[in-house]
């Protein structure tokens, strides 16, 4: 594995050399100050709307794919992982279309990418928060590539795009990666780690020292995880939109569609 140098850099118009290099080589990049305070704000209300409506309608899916629930410090039921979140709200249909994401597509070279608003889970809102009855704390070490086998297809690339909306210092748990990795073997993609179960830390894994606002972007085909937060409530506290950008063939889901197996799997494996 690769020797990792932490750097972050901002992302404008287009990508700069440096930049392409800098992922090419770690699988993984993080860019400061993408949305500011009143966006962050705006994303937050929207994301608070959907879910009350969602609760109070009792929706238990979308297109397909279930919502994790849990309940916060205070006893409240919440939703802890919503998708589609751009098919409910303009202004975050909307957000999908700012052009710094497109640029983004670039890292996928020499492969033709899109932004993943119709495909696999849309835009996607994970709540973590660390209470007694929390459901979602912490995610056990995966790539994103099964997903391609289990819908019957060969691994292609993919970038996870997240924008974050807390501050979220490493020791307050949060994202880990072993750089690098995206240049595995498929043996060692599909067998280094158990899925989901294992959530032990990694001597040579990586955290990040990230602020709300800040987006970051991985290859799905890196070893990762996200680790818990030693803190409990509002301390604990992160909330990140998470965006596909997806190669391959278009695969639209709908109200109609079923859902995917590696769903289910991963509701199983994580109990």
């Amino acid at each position: 594995m690769v020797k990792f140098e932490y750097k972050t850099f901002q992302l404008g118009e287009k990508l700069t050399q440096e930049q392409k290099d800098y992922f090419r080589k770690y699988g993984v990049i993080q860019f400061k100050n993408f949305i500011n305070a009143e966006t962050i704000q705006k994303c937050i209300s929207e994301l608070n709307k959907i879910e009350k409506q969602w609760l109070a309608d009792g929706v238990e899916k979308i297109n397909g794919i279930p919502l994790k629930f849990g309940k916060d410090e205070h006893g409240n039921k919440m939703i802890q992982r919503m998708c589609f979140t751009n098919k409910y709200s303009t202004f975050l249909g909307e957000f999908l279309k700012d052009p710094r994401l497109q640029v983004l597509v670039e890292l996928l070279a020499p492969y033709d990418g899109r932004i993943s608003d119709n495909e696999k889970d849309g835009l996607v809102f994970n709540h973590y928060v660390n209470a007694l009855n929390s459901k979602f704390t912490q995610m056990g070490w995966h790539t994103d590539s099964p997903r391609d086998l289990f819908l019957g297809q060969k691994i292609l690339p993919m970038l996870n795009v997240g924008v974050h909306l807390d501050n979220c210092p490493s020791s307050n748990g949060g994202l880990r990666v072993l750089p690098g990795t995206q240049n595995q073997s498929v043996l060692k993609l599909l067998f280094g780690k158990k899925y989901f179960i294992d959530h032990t830390p990694d001597t040579k894994e990586v955290g990040f020292e990230i602020e709300a606002g800040d987006l970051t972007v991985h290859d799905g085909r890196l070893w990762h995880r996200v680790e818990v937060s030693p803190n409990v409530g509002e301390k604990s506290r992160r909330r990140v939109m998470y965006v596909p950008i997806i190669t391959g063939k278009y695969m639209p889901k709908n109200e109609n569609s079923k859902t995917p197996f590696y769903h289910r799997f991963a509701k199983v494996v994580q109990k």
